[in-house]
């Protein structure tokens, strides 16, 4: 199977039922979410806010979202019908609400702003044209709402490129094979993140969409120069 980014979603369908099995066996993945979640620096534990989880996936986003935000609002969106099933089959408060949408299709799901931040956790690579689904999120923010892409990053460092590929040749495409019986998935995985904007080009892209205040951080363990989070800010 050789993916594009338009068929991610249905890709996504196909694997959802092993999803949570693979990455849960990925040391730090959950705690990440999380890190990025916190760096998003929601006041009051959510009491009064509106968030977006957008590309939830199977919701382990919308749970690092919900553990540091519980008092908030939460809409949670994926284009994945399979994805959102397996989030939707989970306990989650009455503040947490799932739509099936892609990125680029949220205003004909009835997905409207304002929000006062944003997660995209995995989603950016993914998209075939970036660009303006970047400046549509940030026009879904209230004056000064936060946007963090919780995303992978390898361009900048060459160790961290080197890790990255042998993890996935020698852990990640191997296990996605055998849990999922087509490793294709896991295969554009590690290939998307090859390809995908450096660091640095990925913080001027979040700038020519109109952000401000735009900065990143690693995450730790294995994963330092691999995951990152990216954040800015809705102008004032």
């Amino acid at each position: 199977m050789n993916l594009e980014p338009q068929n991610v979603p249905e890709a996504f369908d196909a694997g959802a039922r092993d999803y949570d099995g693979l990455v849960g066996a990925n040391p730090g993945y959950h705690e990440h979410l999380r890190m990025s979640a916190e760096r998003m620096q929601l006041p009051d534990k959510g009491r009064g806010l509106r968030l977006l989880d957008i590309g939830c996936g199977t919701g382990a986003s919308t749970a690092a979202l919900l553990a540091v935000a519980p008092y908030a609002e939460i809409v949670a969106a994926d284009g994945s019908a399979g994805m959102l099933a397996e989030a939707e089959a989970k306990t989650w408060p009455a503040s947490v609400r799932f739509v099936h949408s892609r990125a680029e299709d949220l205003a004909d799901a009835g997905v409207t702003g304002p929000f006062d931040g944003i997660l995209a956790a995995y989603l950016v690579r993914n998209l075939a044209d970036p660009d303006p689904v970047l400046r549509s999120l940030r026009s879904l923010l209230c004056p000064g709402g936060v946007f963090a892409a919780h995303e992978y990053s390898v361009r900048d460092s060459r160790a961290a490129t080197a890790v990255w590929n042998v993890v996935s040749w020698a852990i990640i495409i191997p296990a996605g094979r055998v849990r999922s019986g087509d490793a294709g998935l896991y295969r554009y995985l590690r290939r998307s993140v090859n390809d995908f904007d450096g660091a640095d080009a990925f913080r001027n892209r979040l700038q020519r969409s109109g952000f401000t205040d735009v900065h990143s951080l690693t995450v730790p363990g294995w994963q330092r120069n691999i995951v990152h989070t990216f954040l800015g800010r809705a102008p004032q």
